[in-house]
């Protein structure tokens, strides 16, 4: 297996101690709006809780701790078409087992997949890599970066870490990415993606099941149109001006934080509280690589750079494995889903919703081994 080392540099999180004492200042001196005027999160996160975890996050959690267990990963640096793109690189002791790329997507982070790494990593060597202008990957400073362009320095990646053949896995924008690579293989684009399995398969209601839904697809119509009525508004924002909605995220912590676990809530089965599946900790690591790294507007770009084109992909002929979460934001039944994909493997999992790797790993770990397994995804 060849390695362009050369183009590849070592990398380790390290925030600076100015960074840290900065945000326990701007916590502390938030200014906060009066009380919503329900008693539930409908009107957004309730202000009781954000307070309460404003204050946790200022002189609770421990930063140094989560930073040195997020660097028991092997990561790295790479410039890929001009951008740095940062990713753990988490090999498996078989050197012939299957590479894969996982993908996260907004507001997620590698942060989630740090429960499935190491388990995926007995079985293939694990490429997870941060969006441009996520985390600690470089920001575009020009227009173009897409899911097109981003599917292909994903391959780029790939070939640079001599991986002629490997699986993708991904959800939210790593779907889309994921579908992306898919697609790209298919048509013959040249790269070396075998198959691919993703937790939010992009199918869209067919003319059949709008005139006779099962009960499965009715409840995923009433399911968007509820997202497109009272779920929507972040990303119209994001797509249409995520320049002027960045400056709030990048200068408030609280602003920041209250946007992304705003969506822990709404996204997760969690039966109404995002703590009974994630732990404070867990969303603040995730909220954390979007502070440090003053990437609310930059993570906020990809939205305006391809939200509008996210129905016109090729067909996936590569083979397609899903696992259906029943509490996804977008829920798209198999038969929605056939005409986008060669899928031969679906599980409709008994629980879980949007963050499938950060809220139920297990079950995401024993979906992605199986799906992979014929392909040299179990050694």
């Amino acid at each position: 297996m060849a390695n362009n080392s050369a183009a590849i540099r070592p990398f380790r999180i390290e925030i600076p101690d100015g960074d840290l004492t900065d945000l326990r200042e701007r916590l502390t001196r938030t200014r906060w709006p009066e009380r919503e005027c329900v008693p539930d999160w409908t009107q957004g996160i309730p202000l009781d809780y954000t307070r309460e975890l404003a204050a946790y996050w200022a002189d609770g959690y421990d930063w140094r701790a989560r930073e040195a267990a997020l660097n028991r990963f092997d990561q790295f640096v790479t410039e890929i078409d001009g951008v740095d793109i940062h990713f753990i690189h988490q090999r498996c002791a078989n050197p012939d087992a299957l590479p894969l790329i996982i993908t996260h997507g907004w507001p997620g982070s590698i942060v989630e997949f740090s429960k499935v790494i190491e388990p995926l990593a007995e079985n293939f060597h694990v490429v997870c890599p941060s969006l441009p202008g996520y985390g600690f990957s470089g920001k575009p400073t020009a227009a173009g970066w897409n899911i097109e362009r981003i599917a292909t320095a994903w391959d780029t990646l790939m070939t640079r870490l001599g991986y002629e053949r490997y699986g993708a896995q991904g959800g939210d924008w790593g779907a889309v990415v994921t579908t992306q690579i898919g697609s790209n293989a298919s048509a013959g684009g040249g790269n070396g993606c075998i198959a691919i399995h993703t937790n939010m398969p992009l199918g869209l209601p067919t003319a059949e099941s709008m005139q006779d839904p099962t009960p499965a697809e009715q409840s995923a119509l009433e399911g968007l149109a509820y997202h497109q009525r009272w779920g929507m508004g972040y990303s119209e924002e994001q797509a249409t001006r995520p320049q002027t909605l960045g400056y709030g995220l990048v200068d408030s912590p609280v602003a920041q934080m209250a946007w992304i676990v705003e969506k822990f809530w709404a996204w997760t089965d969690c039966d109404g509280h995002p703590e009974n599946v994630l732990s404070r900790d867990e969303m603040l690591d995730n909220v954390m690589l979007y502070w440090a790294t003053a990437s609310g507007a930059s993570s906020a770009r990809l939205y305006w750079e391809s939200f509008k084109n996210l129905a016109e992909f090729g067909r996936v002929e590569v083979p397609t494995g899903v696992a259906a979460f029943p509490k996804e934001i977008l829920r798209s039944p198999r038969r929605w889903c056939e005409s986008k994909y060669n899928i031969t493997h679906w599980t409709d999992m008994p629980r879980g919703g949007h963050f499938a790797a950060f809220e139920q790993s297990e079950l995401f770990i024993d979906d992605v081994r199986t799906f992979f397994a014929p392909f040299g995804g179990l050694t």
